[in-house]
């Protein structure tokens, strides 16, 4: 299938109006060429899998990491570390982050390997009726690979606009070090939606977008990635939508035939893995698409695969909300609803 990818029009250096896209077809019918692996992952005995949405791949192109809520929805007053690493073969090999995290949401591994982790710092959820501690979460967080802070992005407990953050989703790096992250949670009128830009030492560079759905607009921007062009992917949720953009935020296309992102890789080959975790649900409204992962092109949006829900009766949100995709081409789905991690290998 053709996507639906709508261009806009430079006219003296701004972005021309654009009328709202006509109805999109729903993209189910892809070819599922993967075959579900439950129970990769080797948790140690006794711990269960939490909440999770943060998954990204080490530099090694194998090794896997997950940020998971500690056996819950949050990790507040929770002793366990939160951020996991598993080989090749599944084993947990290392973990941190215990105290420093609150409701991780998104992670992300840079090119040097540093993992950089979202704190989206919701009180839902707490361990054993605690309270959330008002002096922590709500930031951006980068580590390196043995656990080590090296950098947090946000004031501590959170700030609303205009200054950072308010429930920051996703991060990405770009090649030469800037940061990229996306900013809110909700579709509340009072809600932040919009993408924030730093150099590499965490130095504020500017802000793009704010709550709405039309042009240079974002409802819930829950997903991030950079293709090999460094082209931003911002998936905007609750407008069912991606947005493609430059790094100075120019708006190159919006793509509609992912559905609801909940998540977004983007592998070596510029392949595009677009998890869905809410239609039909959380978006009652478009029952006729189904949930899942949604795998494609990100040259020009062309879909090539789906895999679909695995659960027979999901909760309101399931399938994987977070997706990351190795070297070898396993794609891994975290999920919040079920509190399960899955894995996809090819079918033979």
């Amino acid at each position: 299938m053709l996507p639906r990818t709508f261009a806009l029009l430079a006219l003296a250096g701004s972005l021309a109006a654009q009328q709202p896209p006509a109805p999109v077809q729903p993209t189910n019918s892809a070819p599922n060429t993967y075959e579900t692996v439950a129970g990769w992952a080797k948790m140690p005995e006794g711990r269960t899998w939490g909440s999770n949405s943060a998954v990204g791949i080490d530099k090694d192109g194998v090794s896997v990491w997950v940020a998971e809520r500690c056996g819950a929805n949050s990790c507040i007053g929770s002793t366990l570390n939160p951020v996991l690493k598993f080989d090749a073969s599944g084993t947990l090999v290392h973990s941190f982050g215990a105290g420093m995290v609150q409701v991780p949401h998104g992670l992300h591994v840079d090119r040097d390997g540093n993992v950089w982790v979202t704190d989206w710092s919701s009180p839902r959820g707490a361990q054993n009726g605690a309270v959330r501690d008002t002096t922590k979460g709500h930031q951006v967080l980068k580590f390196s690979p043995d656990g080590t802070l090296l950098l947090a992005l946000g004031r501590p407990g959170g700030a609303r606009e205009p200054a950072y953050f308010w429930q920051p989703n996703a991060v990405t790096t770009a090649p030469n070090g800037d940061v990229y992250v996306t900013e809110g949670h909700s579709d509340a009128p009072t809600a932040n939606a919009r993408i924030l830009k730093f150099d590499r030492s965490g130095k504020f560079l500017r802000a793009w977008g704010h709550r709405g759905p039309g042009t240079g607009q974002l409802l819930q921007p829950h997903a991030l990635a950079m293709d090999s062009r460094g082209r931003l992917f911002i998936g905007d949720r609750s407008n069912n939508r991606i947005l493609v953009l430059d790094q100075d935020f120019n708006l190159l296309a919006e793509w509609y035939q992912f559905s609801r992102p909940s998540g977004i890789y983007i592998d070596a080959n510029d392949m595009i893995y677009v998890a869905d975790s809410e239609s039909g649900s959380v978006a009652p409204s478009r029952p006729e698409w189904k949930r899942g992962i949604r795998i494609g092109s990100a040259r020009d949006g062309t879909l090539t695969a789906f895999i679909p829900d695995p659960a027979a009766n999901p909760p309101s949100t399931s399938a994987a909300e977070g997706v990351a995709v190795d070297a070898r081409g396993n794609v891994y789905g975290a999920e919040v609803g079920p509190r399960a991690f899955m894995r996809y290998v090819r079918k033979p």
